[in-house]
């Protein structure tokens, strides 16, 4: 009698990204998380309700050289590059492991990276072919446009707006926009009004790192992009402002360690929320954020985590 009422108590932790139909609201950020498989030595990944996959080109990318990362206060610094194997060597390498995933449960995201509007249009093209498993297709629209100097391809809701309207037609399943930490309300405004079924925000904060003796950077490049709780407030404001922007769904992150962080996330406007920087140092985090929003929802008395999409209160 005592597990039924327990049952009886607990909330429904289902939610609908956008069309990605996850069976909890937790996400890992792409980048962080390699391809999965590598997490399984920590933890059964499939009690997630996603993973994004680290962002893949059309063609094999080396990335920047070394060094890519440093620490920094309350958080990290990178310049990766999005070094990737392709699109092609990803599924060539890690296919049958994903495919398997998205049987388990845990939905795929493949994440499509580009520097140009032609490479992203390539990019999906390629993923479209060959993850048939895969439930979703995100869009990092933070990485620079080289043929343009190197301005962010959605750092404007004008240059947003063009790569979504010439993705959008040739991806035929649920499409997420990873937007840049800047004019957050007008870009979203514009990946809405071109078809995108739901924003993932935010992405790193630009930022500097000198070593003061060298007096050089302590990345290979002068500036890297700075995540983990250092931005954390950061991006719930920016998830807030998002959230009352648009009407599709918003995939929060930014600084998620704890389930008090995800579920701050939530009560912004997040249906889903993603850890990042967490899963370098704590890589089971993910998971344990599962069980505390499970928990949190039935402290706060609702049958559906849905219901605190949203419910912060000014």
């Amino acid at each position: 009698m005592a597990e039924k009422n327990m049952a009886e108590k607990n909330a429904s932790m289902a939610v609908d990204l956008g069309g990605v139909r996850m069976q909890n609201p937790v996400n890992t950020a792409s980048g962080t998380f390699a391809f999965g498989s590598v997490f399984e030595d920590f933890f059964d990944v499939s009690r997630l309700g996603a993973i994004t996959l680290k962002g893949c080109s059309a063609e094999p990318w080396p990335g920047n050289p070394a060094p890519r990362m440093c620490e920094v206060p309350c958080g990290m610094m990178n310049t990766v590059g999005l070094a990737n194997p392709g699109v092609r060597g990803m599924v060539e390498q890690y296919g049958e492991y994903l495919a398997g995933l998205e049987r388990r449960g845990c939905r795929v995201i493949v994440q499509a990276a580009g520097h140009a509007v032609e490479e992203y249009v390539a990019a999906v093209e390629l993923i479209e072919e060959l993850c048939p498993w895969a439930s979703g297709v995100e869009m990092n629209i933070s990485c620079p446009n080289i043929a343009r100097g190197g301005v962010l391809v959605g750092g404007t809701p004008e240059s947003a707006a063009e790569v979504v309207r010439a993705v959008r037609p040739r991806v035929h399943r649920p499409l997420l926009v990873k937007m840049a930490p800047v004019r957050v309300p007008e870009v979203a405004r514009a990946c809405e009004a071109e078809g995108a079924d739901a924003l993932s925000l935010i992405n790193t904060i630009n930022g500097m790192s000198i070593d003061v003796r060298t007096r050089r950077s302590r990345l290979s490049k002068p500036t890297g992009g700075v995540s983990g709780p250092a931005i954390h407030a950061i991006a719930v404001r920016m998830v807030w402002e998002a959230a009352q922007a648009v009407k599709i769904p918003i995939n929060g992150m930014g600084g998620i360690a704890t389930w008090q962080d995800a579920a701050e996330m939530i009560l912004a406007g997040a249906t889903s929320v993603t850890v990042g920087t967490a899963n370098f140092y704590d890589p089971s985090c993910a998971a344990r954020i599962v069980e505390g929003l499970a928990s949190w929802a039935a402290e706060q008395g609702v049958s559906d985590i849905n219901e605190l999409i949203g419910a912060f209160e000014c």
